[in-house]
């Protein structure tokens, strides 16, 4: 009976073909093992990915992150699964570990964008500066939060586009959240002739507003001559709404005030200019 070294290597360097095939033959119940474990662990991996995802919509954890955090989760499982399947093998773990932090090493230096994307991912999860559904602005992009993933963050726009920024774009740039607070406030400038009686048209706009249920009490409305224009006088507006409430509160007292003004008589101008022509 024929020996075969069970140096892989070494039968490869002699192009022993039967050797080869022999030492796989000798190997094959370690080979059905290692392909078990590491199905039956990806498998176990992935159920345990999806547990954790409804334990964390049952703690109320935000559900842009859960995706972010399933990744993660079900990555570490499955490579301790690969490395359980090559510890069945009778591969030395340490010396595989070596040699993958020195891939590691090489591959992170043609990836370091990659890398650093990821890592941004992980100082939003930790930082959490926006939650999903935030309505935040993020250089020249404004957008309603979706979802968090391991490079990037997905926005949706007002109009219902899909906008994706770079983990690293976000935390490099100034963040606006205007869903932090409960409350925003709404600064408003609507215009009045000159000829228009200032008091009453101030009278006017605190009522509309008292009128108006997306309009909090408190803090107090703060209505106000801004200033003196060239074609009309701008009245301040600031009233306080919640900030789930700002574009519909925005929107109705547009309409609001001009309806009233109309049934008070006071004149909303038009832009003007005075031309005085002077005689020799």
């Amino acid at each position: 009976m024929k020996f075969y070294p069970l140096d892989l290597a070494e039968l490869i360097k002699e192009r022993d073909l039967e050797g080869i095939i022999a030492l796989i033959i000798s190997k094959l119940p370690l080979l059905i093992s290692a392909a078990i474990i590491i199905a039956v662990g990806f498998t176990v991996a992935n159920l345990i990915g999806k547990i954790l995802i409804k334990a964390l919509c049952a703690k109320g954890i935000d559900p842009s992150i859960h995706s972010f955090i399933r990744t993660i989760v079900t990555l570490i499982l499955k490579f301790a699964v690969i490395l359980s399947a090559l510890s069945t093998l009778n591969i030395d773990v340490n010396s595989f570990l070596t040699a993958l932090g020195a891939a590691g090493i090489t591959a992170g230096i043609g990836l370091q964008s990659s890398i650093s994307q990821l890592a941004s991912g992980i100082q939003i999860l930790v930082n959490h500066p926006f939650k999903s559904g935030d309505y935040i602005d993020i250089g020249s992009v404004s957008g309603k939060v979706h979802e968090i993933k391991m490079m990037y963050t997905e926005l949706i726009t007002l109009d219902n586009k899909r906008v994706i920024i770079p983990n690293s774009t976000i935390t490099s740039s100034n963040i606006i959240n205007y869903n932090s607070e409960s409350r925003r406030r709404l600064d408003l400038v609507f215009s009045v002739s000159y000829d228009a009686d200032i008091s009453k048209a101030k009278e006017v706009l605190l009522e509309t507003v008292k009128a108006n249920k997306l309009i909090l009490t408190d803090p107090a409305p703060i209505i106000a001559v801004k200033e003196h224009a060239s074609s009309s006088i701008n009245l301040a507006c600031l009233i306080w709404c919640s900030s789930d409430d700002y574009w519909d509160a925005f929107y109705s007292m547009q309409e609001a005030v001009k309806l009233a003004f109309d049934s008070n008589g006071i004149p909303i101008p038009y832009n003007q200019l005075d031309v005085h022509i002077v005689k020799e």
